[in-house]
């Protein structure tokens, strides 16, 4: 008996705030820029539905950064940066997902010719 594999698994993290709260995210996208490395992530909701009905198309950028000897996420502080970085996720982001949809454009053309 062959076990079906599904080949999409995402990469997830679970993230703590200053306040103790858990939340689970997604990984989007991964960025090296300037000796630094940032995450884009997305909060993961696990149940397609949830995640339509929550997602508002934004998503959280951190960086690694070395606390007490351990990599950690940590936030950008500086808006420069943060400035500077987003827009390079989006960029990315955009050339990735931007084709997705120029295709099935076409394809919604094509339907109609």
């Amino acid at each position: 008996m062959s076990e079906e594999r599904n080949e999409f698994t995402p990469d997830l993290f679970t993230l703590e705030d200053e306040d103790g709260n858990e939340q689970v995210f997604e990984l989007l996208d991964v960025l090296e820029y300037e000796d630094n490395t940032y995450y884009a992530l997305v909060p993961y909701y696990g149940d397609d539905e949830d995640a339509l009905a929550q997602d508002d198309g934004e998503f959280v950028i951190l960086k690694t950064e070395e606390v007490n000897g351990e990599e950690m996420l940590v936030s950008i502080e500086e808006d420069a940066e943060y400035e500077t970085i987003g827009n390079k996720f989006l960029e990315r982001l955009n050339e990735i997902y931007g084709d997705e949809d120029d295709e099935e454009d076409e394809d919604d053309d094509e339907i109609f010719e």
